[in-house]
């Protein structure tokens, strides 16, 4: 499944505002904006997961660059997570 990096959002971008772009290039599966656990404040990206590879690519493509309220989007392929450990300790 492919999944989509958005980042250098404006704070004050909702996952509204994500979707609505998003979903002019094919259709939206899931979007999740971070947000801080504590203060519960936008973290500047979030993720994207469309219907297709090909529609992910084409979203990819389209908005990298492009202003949303005042800053350009970077949007790319995300990484897989890779393992990470817990105090020292490898995740099980």
């Amino acid at each position: 499944m492919n999944n989509i990096l958005v980042g250098n959002l404006n704070p004050n971008v909702t996952e509204l505002d994500i979707r609505s772009i998003f979903q002019k290039h094919g259709t939206v599966r899931r979007s999740k904006m971070m947000t801080d656990r504590f203060t519960g404040l936008s973290r500047g990206f979030g993720f994207v997961q469309m219907k297709t590879d090909a529609q992910a690519e084409e979203a990819v493509v389209a908005l990298n660059g492009t202003d949303l309220n005042g800053k350009l989007l970077k949007v790319n392929h995300a990484r897989p997570q890779l393992h990470r450990t817990v105090r020292g300790k490898s995740k099980e």
